[in-house]
């Protein structure tokens, strides 16, 4: 499977919604923004 590269702009929109949602994890970010878990680390 290849790697979907991603902008500059959807990868500081996910690291806002991360940093801005309280309690938030990777597993729940990565399911709002349609990703594997493993993409936002």
């Amino acid at each position: 499977m290849a790697m979907k590269d991603y902008s500059d702009e959807f990868k500081a929109d996910a690291v806002a919604l991360y940093e801005s949602t309280p309690g938030a994890t990777y597993k729940s970010i990565a399911a709002d923004l349609g990703v594997n878990r493993a993409t936002l680390r």
